[in-house]
């Protein structure tokens, strides 16, 4: 299995002294371990939407989710809250680690075939199987100290980056209808995408394309939440949050 790659602002973790690595290993070992244990309890007692619904509602507040048909949920609050009951265990390693480390994760990107990265921090990454191009812009942007604040992918090769000064995507016709909403709604905030839609929200407005489920765009057309952040699969789930965590749901 390739080892993630992390990067945190501009240094990257390989960086660290002897002793702190060694520290380092032996807590992930002691993590692994933990979520292997937790994840054969919950998955014997109920499905991951279940228990992130079950969260959500104890939380009183949800900032945001990532949600898959196949390879798993998650959700997050607050500074580093998390709950992940099944997905891929090299990505439940790596929240554990930043919650030790009091980090604040500020996404979570997830596909159906297991690739995934999480946004931490000022400016820190860590991901695994990303498509290379998207892995080449991404570092870039930390050792140019570019704040990315959105990243998206699917399993197409498809991808868009959004910092607070530029947005990047893996074609020019993307970069083209992207900048089409931004001269239209303003700011572009953040973006998801999944194999076959992709949808895109600004301050005053959205933008999407694909197979965007219609009870998610009948949700958007009555909200009277701020959206900040959209994320949704092809089955018709979905999840709206502003910044401050009021949300919606459908999983």
């Amino acid at each position: 299995m390739q080892m993630p790659w992390r990067a945190d602002g501009c240094q990257e973790k390989n960086d660290l002294n002897l002793m702190r690595k060694q520290a380092y290993m032996n807590w992930k070992l002691f993590a692994l371990a933990m979520v292997l244990m937790t994840s054969s309890i919950t998955a014997s007692a109920q499905d991951s939407r279940s228990v992130i619904r079950d969260q959500i509602s104890e939380w009183g507040s949800c900032r945001n989710v990532t949600l898959t048909m196949t390879g798993g949920d998650l959700a997050l609050n607050g500074r580093n809250s998390c709950v992940c009951p099944d997905v891929p265990v090299g990505l439940a390693l790596e929240l554990a680690t930043l919650q030790e480390d009091d980090e604040y994760i500020d996404d979570v990107q997830l596909t159906e075939d297991g690739c995934w990265l999480i946004l931490y921090g000022d400016n820190g990454f860590v991901w695994e199987e990303l498509d290379p191009d998207l892995e080449q812009q991404l570092r870039e942007y930390n050792d140019e100290a570019e704040v990315v604040t959105s990243v998206a992918f699917n399993d197409q090769g498809e991808w868009i980056v959004i910092s607070s000064d530029h947005v990047s995507a893996s074609s020019d016709e993307l970069t083209e209808w992207i900048q089409e909403g931004i001269e239209k709604f303003g700011q572009l905030w953040t973006a998801h995408m999944t194999d076959d839609a992709v949808m895109l929200c600004f301050e005053n407005g959205y933008r999407y394309r694909g197979d965007v489920p219609e009870n998610l765009l009948d949700t958007l057309r009555e909200t009277d939440i701020d959206v900040y952040r959209v994320k949704f699969t092809s089955d018709g789930s979905y999840f709206i949050a502003d910044v401050d965590g009021t949300y919606d749901y459908y999983m």
